[in-house]
């Protein structure tokens, strides 16, 4: 398939995705900015001001990548999640899009970028939003926008899994309420690992999740409770194996047959 015909594709995707973000912002955008304010005034205004420092930062500055990075992978998920199984069961094009020549590593990439412009369009406004309850304090701007990066990708692609699985709207959000936000809430988004006893710092340990928002962190803020090795290296684990599983599944049609 020539080049021009393949970015063709992609955009045409990408496109749809756009609209679709901007068209409905009330449910795309709106929800993650109402509940990262709650956020910030429960956890980090009042219960904050009750807590000490850590690391040296006062409890806000230390929970506002943790909360940021809680509407960016909510949002990646759900976003490709959505799309994908709207596409399936309801406008059907998604047959139109399987029968034509575009390869499964173009659908995919695609389907990963309008979740990763959904979860940075909402990161950056609910780190908008932190302003007005702390100054962001900023370290270092590159592992900032390579964590946003990673962490969208990664639940792009398992949001992409979910969306060519699920048989109803239940199997779109069954997966975000029992799975998805157990491992945000426990994994390091209000805490720091070495607060914990050692039992469930080993289960912090198994939380991948847990890497992804300390690697958030210390892009802005310099620290860390893992190796930022470690961290990009799960990520990059976890991009390869959710891209091998979707393009198999694109390319057999497992859960794609009605």
């Amino acid at each position: 398939m020539p080049i021009a015909k393949l970015w063709t594709s992609y955009y045409t995707l990408i496109r749809k995705s756009f609209v679709r973000i901007v068209r409905i912002w009330p449910q795309t955008i709106l929800p993650s900015l109402v509940t990262s304010t709650l956020y910030f005034t429960v956890f980090g205004t009042i219960l904050g001001s009750q807590i000490s420092a850590v690391d040296g930062f006062s409890y806000m500055q230390f929970v506002v990548p943790g909360l940021v990075m809680l509407a960016v992978v909510t949002n990646a998920y759900t976003e490709v999640a959505t799309t994908f199984f709207v596409s399936k069961f309801f406008s059907r094009n998604i047959d139109e899009i399987l029968v034509s020549p575009t390869p499964p590593w173009v659908i995919i990439a695609a389907f990963v970028t309008g979740g990763l412009i959904r979860s940075t369009i909402v990161g950056c406004l609910v780190l908008a939003v932190s302003m007005f309850f702390a100054l962001p304090h900023v370290a270092h701007p590159l592992f900032i926008v390579l964590f946003l990066v990673l962490s969208s990708v990664v639940f792009s692609l398992a949001g992409l899994v979910n969306g060519i699985y699920a048989k109803s709207f239940d199997g779109i959000s069954i997966v975000p309420t029992f799975v998805l936000t157990p491992l945000v809430y426990l994994g390091g988004v209000f805490y720091s690992v070495t607060m914990l006893p050692p039992f469930f710092q080993a289960l912090t340990y198994a939380n991948p999740i847990f890497y992804i928002i300390n690697g958030f962190r210390y892009g802005f803020l310099g620290i860390s409770d893992v190796s930022l090795v470690l961290a990009t290296t799960v990520l990059l684990g976890l991009v390869a194996f959710f891209v091998a599983v979707s393009w198999y599944l694109l390319r057999t049609g497992l859960g794609l047959k009605q």
